[in-house]
This record gives structure tokens, sequence and C-alpha cells, in this order.
């Protein structure tokens, strides 16, 4: 059974890209595209790894990854950002990991697998 990913991203080209290239890397992918959805599709189901984009209106991405660990601490949790100054934040320590975005999705990817597989 394919391990299930929720990619919670609100740039629809940018979350589009996310999960095509997750499905092609063998994952069964669900998408969310704020914070409040997210929650409410991890409440549903579970999930073996969420990326969460950090810039999104309403809910941010770091209020939702606190979110998800109160929910689940055992989520595995990877923000992805195009702002690097994110990673001194405290609060994005409730992730497992920070990936800055990039067009270029292996180190997301590498990420995933590493994680996903531990």
């Amino acid at each position: 059974m394919p391990k299930r990913i929720l990619v919670v991203e609100d740039e629809p080209n940018m979350r589009l890209l996310v999960a095509e290239e997750l499905v092609d890397a063998g994952y069964d992918v669900d998408e969310a595209e704020n914070g409040e959805d997210a929650l409410r599709k991890f409440q549903e189901r579970v999930y073996d790894l969420v990326t969460i984009d950090i810039e999104m209106p309403g809910m941010n991405g770091l209020e939702l990854a606190g979110k998800l660990r109160e929910i689940r601490k055992e989520a595995k949790l990877v923000l992805l950002t195009a702002y690097s100054h994110y990673k001194s934040d405290m609060a994005s320590w409730a992730a497992d990991a920070y990936v800055v975005k990039s067009a270029d999705l292996t180190e997301l990817k590498e990420v995933i697998s590493r994680l996903i597989n531990m």
C-alpha cells in the first residue's frame, strides 16, 4: 500500500506541481489549499507525511504544524516555503524538516523519502 501524503499549498500551480511529482514517485497524495482544509482532512484520514507551505492566508503553516502535532505527535511534517528566514524561527522546530521551495523538487522528494522510511 502506497504511503499517503497531504500537500498543503495555497498556490494552485505549486500545489499541482508538488502533488504530481509525489504521485509520480509512487505516493498516494491528497491536496489542501489552506490550513483549515488541511486540518479537516488530517482529522478524517491518516497521513504518513504532510508538506506545509508556511505563507498562507488565514491559518499559516506554522500554526497548522502546531495543531497537527497536537492531534498526532508522531506525524511527519515538512515545512515548504520560499523564505529561508523561517529556518531560525522556533515555531518551525515543530516540523521534522524544512525545505526551501524550488522548481526542482529533488531535495523535497529526498527529504520525504528519508522521513517516510524511518
